[in-house]
């Protein structure tokens, strides 16, 4: 049996690593917190390679004396904390102690750093947790920090890296967060030499997202700002107009520190419950400030995950304020006064318009005069409703009553009865006369034995759904070019995993070119898309990659949901379809594998036998007798 003993500093300095830091982005949340807690003013990150090869972060803060500088390499040093009580009341970034050696550990890092009151500054240099030297430099007041070589030690580490787009663009998003969260400090960002983000210190923190998410967003925000029992509210919430596919735009920060919280988030989602649809996020920048003793921090190696010490109480609050801003905001639109609209008066004099009321009349009944309706035969060979329907036929005096002579039908496949979730007809060849339209959306059919109802929105999403599998399967994804491209704007993230998957969009039959950074223009959209949805689609898309519910590797279970989403973006149709493409619609229909339910399993068309309809009108009884007689 092994014994017990004590890991060499290296080794558990190594291991921490492992722990916080997961790729760059790590490294430069770390030190930005770092540079917040020494009261800096001005922070300027940069990075290289997706910050493989360099990440540098400088600030203006208070700097550190030559002891300092070395004993803040040591694990578990901080200026944060001293005893175990001061963990109830954290009020820093930091306070563990593990980042500055966890980092010197898998990396060559320069640490230079002057304090207001010292002629010089000390430069330290680490690599792979070996000390090279310790000197005096020159430099001004704060500290600034060097890492290259990032994970030189452990290259196994390196292997679980992503591209170097995408690790720029979580750099990018971490700076952006710490950005709102403390508008009052300056950021600058730069990649490879080049300036992403410039922002100097702002007075408010609409100002501040102006700045980084564009003016379009900072104008469709509501200001939340709320106080009750030691905590308080207050940041801007999107209106109900101002939605997305995703929660990445859900930003929640709890004193200055960005988290991810749970209970804030299902907060936020439900107050916008009937505000907006089923599926969309608000966009929202909270800051929630409380006592940090109801607060729990030290959850996560990261600090990215909190806890509340009354999660009901703090919920409760949070929604009670989110639908207050929400219900002022709706007041204010509903008291702004309409603009009066003066117009010649001639225009009168020339003519008097009139507008009616309609009027609501009863539905006449069905005479014998009406135009006989067509008539359909199901298949032969099928227990289902399936199968084609017969040509139409020529009209007939009202006297003579139209003759439909059945065709044969082709062989359809017959969905499984577990999924025949309608019930079936009773007789295997069966009349259908189209009946009319119903309620806005339903197709009727009178079959002898009963009725039929289409769904004609689930027929049609059924019959797109197995297009799209057939279509993709063969490579026959037609993409029509747009007259004109649309531009789209995305969030660094959301625009590095669209470079990496530039090539499963185009299978998908969308044409996508890069025009800038984070700007691409859609120049070709698959033919089933409509134009003025491409954009939004593709935003999905995008989210639903992020989230890791898509992977583009999964070419086969990623195209069933790709087309599972398209066909669920099919509109109601907004007018009654004519005779003929109902007929041409139950003939699509019918081609399908699983005819009789959508893409989600749901029911297209349900049949209400004779049988039953009997039992509803209590007729049972009363057709016996008429047999009898």
């Amino acid at each position: 049996m092994a014994k017990v003993r004590l890991l060499p500093d290296h080794v558990a300095n190594q291991i921490a690593a492992g722990e916080v830091i997961e790729r760059p982005a790590s490294v430069v949340k770390e030190l930005v917190e770092n540079s917040i807690d020494a009261g800096a003013t001005r922070i300027e990150v940069e990075f290289r390679s997706g910050g493989t090869s360099l990440m540098r972060i400088e600030d203006n803060g208070g700097g550190m004396s030559h002891d300092d500088a070395l004993l803040a390499l040591e694990r578990h040093a901080t200026s944060k904390i001293e005893k175990v009580k001061d963990l109830d009341g954290l009020t820093t970034m930091g306070f563990r102690g593990e980042a500055l050696p966890s980092i010197a550990s898998v990396s060559r890092f320069l640490l230079q750093s002057r304090e207001a009151s010292s002629d010089s500054g000390t430069e330290v240099l680490i690599d792979g947790g070996k000390m090279i030297h310790v000197r005096d430099c020159g430099m001004p007041q704060g500290t600034r920090m060097t890492i290259t070589k990032l994970f030189n030690t452990v290259p196994a580490r390196r292997k679980f890296l992503k591209s170097k787009t995408t690790e720029s663009a979580h750099i990018v998003q971490c700076v952006r967060l710490y950005a709102l969260a403390h508008p009052e400090i300056g950021f600058n960002l730069l990649d490879d030499g080049r300036s992403l983000f410039q922002s100097p210190a702002c007075s408010s923190l609409k100002s501040r997202i102006a700045e980084i998410f564009g003016k379009q967003i900072a104008n469709n925000l509501i200001e939340v700002d709320a106080s009750e029992d030691g905590m308080r509210l207050r940041g801007l919430i999107g209106k109900p107009s101002l939605s997305r596919s995703s929660r990445h735009e859900m930003l929640f920060f709890v004193n200055n520190r960005p988290i991810e919280n749970k209970t804030l988030s299902y907060a936020l989602v439900e107050s916008y419950y009937g505000h907006i649809p089923k599926g969309r996020y608000p966009v929202a920048f909270l800051f929630l400030d409380l006592d940090p003793k109801r607060v729990d921090v030290n959850v996560h190696p990261a600090k990215r995950e909190i806890r509340f010490r009354d999660e009901a109480k703090t919920r409760g609050f949070a929604v009670r304020t989110l639908l207050e801003a929400l219900r002022e905001d709706a007041d204010s639109y509903q008291n702004v006064k309409p603009v009066e609209v003066r117009l010649p008066k001639k225009s009168f004099e020339a003519e008097s318009v009139s507008i009616e009321r309609p009027q609501i009349k009863d539905t006449p009944p069905v005479r014998d005069s009406v135009k006989p309706k067509r008539r359909l035969v199901a298949s032969n060979e099928e227990p289902a409703i399936t199968g084609p329907r017969s040509e139409p036929q020529a009209e007939r005096p009202a006297s003579t009553p139209p003759k439909v002579e059945p065709t044969p039908a082709s062989p359809t496949p017959t969905p499984p009865p577990a999924e025949a979730e309608s019930p079936q007809p009773e007789s295997q060849a069966r009349n259908w006369n189209y009946l009319g339209w119903a309620q806005g959306e339903f197709a009727t059919f009178d079959t002898g034995a009963g009725v039929v109802l289409l769904n004609v929105r689930a027929a049609q999403q059924r019959i797109l759904y197995e297009q799209l599998i057939r279509e993709f399967a063969s490579e026959s994804i037609r993409c029509q070019k747009l007259l004109l491209a649309q531009p789209v704007e995305l969030d660094p993230l959301s625009s590095a995993t669209l470079e990496d998957n530039l090539s499963f969009f185009e299978k998908l039959g969308f044409e996508i070119a890069p025009f800038g950074r984070n700007f691409f223009r859609i120049e070709g959209t698959p033919t089933w898309q409509q134009d003025e949805d491409a954009e939004e689609f593709v935003k999905e898309i995008l989210a639903l990659l992020r989230q890791g519910s898509l992977s583009g590797q999964q070419e086969g279970v990623a195209v069933e949901m790709i087309a599972k989403k398209a066909a669920s973006k099919l509109r109601r149709p907004n007018k009654e379809p004519s005779e003929s493409d109902i007929d041409s619609l139950l003939d699509k229909l019918f081609a399908c594998e699983k005819p009789l339910t959508d893409p989600e399993g749901r029911p297209s068309l349900i049949e209400i036998t004779t049988g039953e309809i009997d039992k509803r009108f209590q007729r049972r009884n009363r057709r016996k007798q008429d047999e009898l007689f």
